[in-house]
């Protein structure tokens, strides 16, 4: 017995329709190849929802996760990397590809209208909780199907989808036209390009600092502007050089006393020994 649909799932279905055809024409009629795929996404996404919307909350999670977060992603990665334009989707690579596509979408477009005929017409559907039910779930019905009466198609969808990850790889793959740049080669260039030939000076470290925004010193006492990012410095955020902090950590490191002498209360007394007033 087919449950009525309620107001909830004919909205569902009603916006999830609008968007999933959307996304095909979308998808058809884009000029550049990312758009097509963006579109194809929106696409895969009402699907996932119409899914779980219609008790397949399994297939639901697959529409997302497997086609629209990996395989999805995958086409983006390529298209992006392989750089891909309009000009290039006008050029018919494989002989023939264009009427076999026209072919295929018509086969398609013939069993699209035969399933929505017999859905309207309600002859021999027994509904998903029913569907579900047969083998005590959905997750069950699919395995059931999957690894039993469609065991070779599933292998055969696995297979070509190894085969489409490896020729995305082919595909980004670039030779190396010049061998790779040593570390040598590479000092001997900032040498003569006039570039500094070590590496940069770290930001100063005080006793009272130790951040990117404090500047080092050169030995002459200059500051090292290099030594501070450059959005510091184009912010004016950069600690100004606190000159009595550096006279202080001079002293201490020449193991002079940076407050002075102190005086002992004693070391006015006659008595006391010369070591005692320090």
């Amino acid at each position: 017995m087919i449950e009525p649909i309620g107001t909830g799932e004919a909205v569902v279905f009603w916006v999830c329709a609008v968007l999933s055809v959307v996304g095909a024409l979308g998808l058809i009629m884009s000029r550049r190849a990312v758009h097509s795929a963006l579109w194809l996404a929106l696409t895969m996404i009402s699907l996932a929802v119409l899914y779980i919307a219609n008790s397949a909350p399994f297939l639901g999670m697959v529409q997302i996760i497997v086609y629209t977060g990996a395989v999805m992603m995958l086409f983006l990665f390529v298209l992006m990397v392989v750089g891909v334009d309009a000009s290039d989707s006008l050029v018919e690579t494989i002989r023939g590809q264009r009427w076999a596509a026209i072919a295929l979408g018509l086969g398609f477009g013939i069993l699209l209208t035969l399933g929505i005929g017999n859905s309207l017409a309600g002859t021999g559907l027994i509904g998903l909780d029913g569907a579900n039910s047969e083998y005590g779930g959905n997750v069950e019905g699919i395995a059931r199907l999957l690894f039993a009466d469609y065991l070779v198609a599933f292998e055969i969808v696995a297979a070509l989808l190894i085969v489409a990850a490896v020729g995305a790889l082919v595909l980004a793959h670039r030779e190396r036209m010049s061998p790779r740049p040593t570390q040598r080669d590479l000092a001997d260039q900032r040498i003569r390009n006039g570039m500094h030939p070590g590496n940069q000076a770290p930001p100063g470290v005080y006793a009272r600092h130790n951040s990117v925004d404090t500047p080092a010193l050169l030995p002459d006492g200059s500051i090292a502007e290099q030594s501070v990012p450059e959005s510091l410095r184009v912010r004016g955020d950069m600690r100004p050089v606190d000159r009595a902090a550096v006279e202080e950590t001079t002293e201490l490191s020449e193991g002079q006393p940076a407050l002075g002498p102190t005086t002992h209360p004693d070391a006015d007394d006659p008595g006391s020994s010369p070591g005692e007033g320090r």
